[in-house]
């Protein structure tokens, strides 16, 4: 870190400045009028840091008075991330718990107030960022070392910082690709268009509301850049919890918060995997998921009885569509009411019945939770919580809101107290029925009233003969009294400026030490995850597995997301790409979106329902869920949904051993499993905006039909040769962004593979169980018509309910794979760590499929580990392929090679070759 003394002429304006009177109030009086620098020097405090202080330059009344001093807190916290913080210099504020989302603390107040008025030139360097400053009125600017580029710059723009209305601005070249900032439906795709809304505070509102706030806030965005063949990608994260708007102009970036603090994370990048990976090693590397979470899941609101979710199963078994795990919504509960059961509709001995025979299959059972807790003085939950003093309050007593079950209270799981009775309750719920996963949904939180209400006296509520349980019953009045239920600025919440505590709690109620709703609102999810992850956790020593409507930075450490209430559109469809794609960014790979729609829609389903499974058997998180109105809508219902959801299932689970490995990668180092297309190939500029293709993991992609009535798909491909994985015969080639047209029949999706990859694949199987057991092949791509090329790919296994998702001799078992060809020689090489636990459990290689060779293969002199194999008779060659060749126009034809007939042991390290004979 360099500091070298401030000039003379520095000082000399510095203190000119000082001395300068405010003048007369303008007529229409500004905001604000910024900040000057008074003091700064560079600090031993947190192993070395700048700490200034600034001072505002004349106060204003819009939006409440400006905090008058203000403190400046800069650290280099490595060499790939800068933190800058900026905090009012006499007063604590707000910000996200540190126990929440632990990071290191910045400086108390108390340390940092006896700096001197001590000026150095304005800049910090560190390893690879650069912090520079203007004085007055104050600035910053963030650039790269390496190159000089300008990734954040305040200059030009107000900075207002008043105790409920903070703003603060970065210019952006015209260059910037920005991605991020949600949670929000984007019907523009990926890329955040200019001009477009972004609210973010977390709101039920339903998914199918465009540009809107919906149940997570990630106020984060990735930054690509690509200037004259340079490419470079940052990201920006501003880690505070209340609610916010954010202004996108494509040359600036805006935001307006309505608390808390300045606390901003920059990440160097300079990729976009490289931004992920330094983001997420901040906020929380992704949960390990359980193998079976990657299988297919089916859900429905309206499974009125057990003997309609044993149908279900029986449903699928009978159509041979995989189903891994089944749902249950609310149905099987006594009321609505949570950790219950309904004893007529879902009896215990039966349901405990059903659970013992898909167990023994290797199926699991899943059931929705909502946070809200019935009052009701009968309910064993209800009553423990109240003993334990858990609920949050308004005006010193429970705040009564209604959901599901009627009239409820909200658990505070910022409360220690809070969250021992949660962990209680579900380990009772447990012993109850042997879930294997909680889902908790509702969580924003979510409320059907608005305000101060209490229970009614002139009527029932809720009205058991009410066809509409979703409309308050209550009575409530609105609350305007407080500056926390009315702040000066608002938001534009609900897309429409709707008050704070729209259909959630009072921003005015307390949690625990007095902790505002209004600052806390948007962390109530994610506090919520971490307390049921912590439950799951201390049952049986199994790897959790939760659901979560509502998120927060860093809930992807501890739940799964889905993206809400969608509706059976194509609309909704398409959108469901782009949501996906973001919280990949966001630190949460597992995610998917509801198939077939929740909402229904008038629009024919069954064609809609065929493309929905063709696209979403590639979500991460993959599973048929729909509303009680909606038409029955699981996968066997026509018989030709059935046939893709087979088809393309049928592929996923044959893919599922490189999923796995994907989310062992996600937890090692936060890559997203769903990738847009610029995560691995970021110098492709046409990819950047593509928001209807995407791949999983760096080299499997996934072209979707998104259309009524298509049977062709026009894609992009980046440079190179992709092979068909349901058809390897079949490739195309691509040197720029030319369209490729693929056909599309209804039944069929496309998917293809990039050279240079080695990809694990397995047989397959209804259930993840079985499929995992299966001998595994290797697609082995390199790029058509090649005499030197390679090609590389890995896999991971391990026994996957156990906790931790680490490498331990026993327990699991990793293996990078490399293969080359040169000439008419082909070798395949393995490097096993700790390969005990694949030994044991018997896992083989059966077969490696050579794709992209040239010519007319006739036989094979095969060795392994410099034996020769004398039994070829498995050997393989097909020369059927057809190539779409988009570099020269018109087909080719291409050659696969099968080499099976292997008893090659994945637990041991091996090197194959062969030498082919082949006629030109």
């Amino acid at each position: 870190m360099v500091f070298s003394s401030l000039s003379l002429w520095f000082l000399v304006l510095l203190v000119s400045s000082l001395c300068l009177s405010s003048g007369n109030a303008t007529s229409e009086e500004k905001i604000g009028y910024g900040y000057r620098l008074v003091s700064l020097e560079e600090s031993a405090l947190n192993g070395g840091s700048l700490v200034g202080y600034l001072k505002v330059k004349r106060s204003t009344s819009k939006y409440g008075p400006d905090i008058p001093n203000l403190r400046l807190f800069v650290k280099h916290e490595n060499q790939e991330r800068l933190r800058v913080q900026i905090t009012d210099a006499d007063n604590p504020r707000w910000e996200v718990p540190y126990n929440l989302l632990p990071r290191a603390p910045a400086p108390p107040l108390s340390e940092t107030r006896k700096i001197s008025s001590h000026f150095s030139l304005p800049s910090y360097t560190g390893s690879n960022l650069i912090f520079t400053f203007q004085p007055d009125p104050f600035s910053f600017a963030v650039t790269r070392k390496s190159t000089g580029e300008t990734i954040f710059n305040t200059s030009g723009f107000d900075f207002v910082f008043k105790d409920q209305y903070i703003q603060i601005s970065t210019q952006l070249p015209k260059t910037a690709s920005l991605y991020g900032m949600g949670e929000n439906t984007q019907p523009g795709g990926i890329w955040l268009r200019p001009n477009d809304p972004y609210t973010i505070y977390t709101t039920d509102i339903s998914a199918i509301n465009l540009n809107t706030d919906l149940y997570g806030s990630h106020p984060v965005y990735m930054d690509l850049r690509n200037s004259g063949g340079r490419v470079s990608t940052h990201g920006v994260l501003l880690l505070n919890s209340n609610g916010m708007d954010v202004f996108y102009k494509g040359t600036s970036l805006t935001y307006k918060i309505i608390g808390g603090l300045l606390d901003f994370y920059f990440f160097l990048g300079p990729g976009p995997l490289d931004v992920v990976d330094q983001y997420t090693a901040l906020i929380g590397r992704p949960a390990p998921m359980p193998y079976w979470a990657l299988g297919f899941h089916q859900c429905r609101w309206g499974y009125k009885n057990l003997s309609v979710v044993e149908g279900v199963v029986e449903g699928y078994k009978k159509a041979n569509i995989p189903l891994d795990v089944i749902w249950n919504d609310d149905d099987h509960m006594d009321a609505a009411k949570d950790f219950t059961l309904d004893p007529i509709n879902y009896p215990r001995p039966k349901l405990l019945e059903f659970l013992d025979q898909i167990h023994s299959q290797g199926m699991k059972y899943i059931v929705l939770i909502d946070p809200g807790i019935a009052v009701n003085s009968s309910y064993g939950v209800y009553q423990r919580g109240m003993e334990k003093d858990v609920f949050i309050k308004l005006d010193g007593q429970p705040y009564l809101a209604q959901v599901w079950p009627g009239p409820v209270y909200f658990p505070d799981f910022l409360n220690p107290n809070g969250v021992t009775w949660w962990v209680n309750e579900i380990s009772l719920f447990h012993q109850l029925v042997p879930v294997d996963g909680l889902w908790i949904d509702m969580n924003e939180a979510s409320n059907f009233c608005t305000g101060k209400c209490v229970v009614p006296t002139m009527h029932q509520c809720p009205d058991p003969k009410s066809t509409t349980p979703w409309v308050c019953c209550l009575d409530c009045k609105n609350l305007t009294n407080t500056r926390w239920d009315e702040p000066p600025y608002k938001i534009n919440a609900s897309g429409k400026s709707a008050p704070l505590g729209y259909n959630t709690i009072a921003t005015s109620a307390t949690h625990y030490d007095g902790i505002l709703e209004y600052n806390a609102h948007s962390l109530y999810g994610f506090s919520q995850a971490i307390a049921t992850h912590k439950a799951l956790l201390g049952l049986d020593g199994k790897r959790p597995f939760i659901l979560s409507r509502s998120s927060f930075v860093g809930s992807g450490s501890y739940a799964a997301h889905w993206t809400g209430d969608n509706k059976g559109t194509w609309e909704d469809l398409k959108y469901s790409i782009s949501t996906i794609l973001n919280f990949g960014l966001f630190g949460m790979p597992m995610v998917g979106s509801d198939i077939c729609g929740f909402y229904p829609a008038a629009v024919p389903l069954e064609e809609l329902c065929n493309r929905w499974i063709e696209l979403g058997a590639f979500y991460p998180f993959s599973r048929d869920h729909a509303n009680f109105a909606s038409p029955r809508q699981e996968l066997y219902q026509w018989n030709s949904v059935a046939k893709s959801a087979r088809n393309a299932l049928g592929l996923r689970y044959k893919l599922l051993p490189y999923l796995y490995t994907l989310t062992h990668e996600a937890h090692l180092t936060g890559a997203p499993v769903a990738r847009p297309v610029f995560y691995s190939f970021p110098e492709f500029t046409p990819s950047y905006g593509l928001s209807t293709q995407f791949l999983l993991g760096p080299g499997v992609m996934v072209s979707p039909v998104l259309e009524q009535g298509a049977t062709s798909v026009q894609a992009m491909f980046p440079p190179g040769t992709w092979y068909n994985l349901f058809d390897m015969t079949k490739a195309v080639i691509s040197k720029d962004a030319s369209l490729i047209t693929l056909n599309a029949p209804l039944n069929e999706v496309n998917v293809h593979v990039y050279q240079g990859t080695v990809l694990p694949m397995q047989r397959g199987g209804l259930i993840s169980k079985e499929a995992r057991q299966t001998p595994f092949t290797l697609v082995i791509a390199f790029p058509y018509g090649t005499d030197g090329a390679e090609a590389k790919g890995k896999v991971y296994v391990d026994e996957d309910e156990r906790p931790e998702m680490t490498l331990v001799e026993g327990e699991a078992t990793y293996v990078e794979f490399a293969a080359n060809v040169k000439g008419k020689t082909v070798t395949v090489t393995s490097n096993v760590q700790m390969g005990k636990y694949s030994l044991s459990k018997g896992y083989m290689i059966e077969k490696m499929s050579v794709l992209g060779l040239q010519g007319k293969g006739k036989e094979l002199a095969i060795e392994v580990d410099g034996i020769a194999m004398l039994n070829t008779s498995s050997v393989y060659f097909d020369h059927s392929g057809e190539v779409q060749d988009v570099t020269e126009g018109g087909n080719k034809k291409g050659m696969l090679v099968e080499v099976g007939g292997l008893e090659l042991p994945l637990g041991k390290s091996f090197s194959m070759s062969w030498k082919m004979e082949i006629m030109e």
